[in-house]
C-alpha cells in the first residue's frame, strides 16, 4: 500500500484531519473527492475562521463538534493543496472565478503565516492573541461572504458542525 500515514501525538484526533495526503501525478493530487466536497470543506473552514463570535463561544470554550483552529486550517488546505499553490488553479471547479480564488488565496496566506508562527498545535488563544489575527479574520470573512453569497447561502448563519459537514458532503 502506498502513501504515508501519520500517527496523532495526542490522545484525541480531530475528525476532519486525515492521516494521509493524496498521492500525486505530475504534481496534481489524485483524489476521488468531488470538487463540491472540496468547496464545502473550504467554505466550512473559512466560515469558522471568519467569525470572531464563534471563536469565543466555540473554540475558546472548547465546544465539541467543531474542531479547533488548526483543524480548520487543515480543512482549508489539505485536499486542495492551497498551501502549495494558488486557488487560481481551481477556477472553474472549486471556485467560480478569479475573484473568489484571489480572496481565498489572501485568507490562506494570512492564516498559514500565523499557524507557522504560533505552531500548528498552539492553543486557540495563541491564534486569537496574535497581532495578525484580526487581518486573517477579515480576509477569511471576505472570502467566506463571496463564496456563500455565490452559493446562495446566508454568510451570517452560524458555522455548521463537522458532523453536519460530513452529512452534507457524504463523507465517511
Amino acid at each position: 500500500m502506498s502513501g504515508t500515514t501519520s500517527t496523532p501525538t495526542s490522545g484525541s484526533v480531530n475528525p476532519s484531519r486525515r492521516g494521509r495526503r493524496s498521492s500525486t501525478m505530475g504534481g496534481m493530487p489524485l483524489n476521488d473527492m468531488p470538487w463540491w466536497r472540496w468547496r464545502a470543506n473550504v467554505r466550512s473552514a473559512l466560515h469558522m475562521l471568519s467569525d470572531p463570535g464563534f471563536h469565543e463561544t466555540t473554540w475558546l470554550a472548547g465546544q465539541d463538534g467543531f474542531g479547533d483552529v488548526t483543524d480548520a486550517v487543515y480543512r482549508l488546505v489539505e485536499d486542495t493543496w492551497l498551501d502549495s499553490w494558488s486557488a487560481e488553479k481551481y477556477v472553474g471547479t472549486i471556485f467560480r472565478d478569479s475573484g473568489e480564488a484571489a480572496l481565498v488565496d489572501v485568507a490562506v496566506l494570512r492564516v498559514l503565516r500565523i499557524m507557522h508562527q504560533v505552531g500548528a498545535d498552539a492553543p486557540v488563544s495563541a491564534y486569537l492573541e496574535h497581532h495578525g489575527w484580526p487581518e486573517a479574520v477579515r480576509a477569511a470573512r471576505e472570502a467566506h461572504v463571496r463564496l456563500a453569497t455565490a452559493d446562495e447561502e446566508d454568510p451570517d448563519a452560524p458555522p455548521r458542525s463537522l458532523e453536519v459537514l460530513r452529512i452534507m458532503t457524504g463523507s465517511a
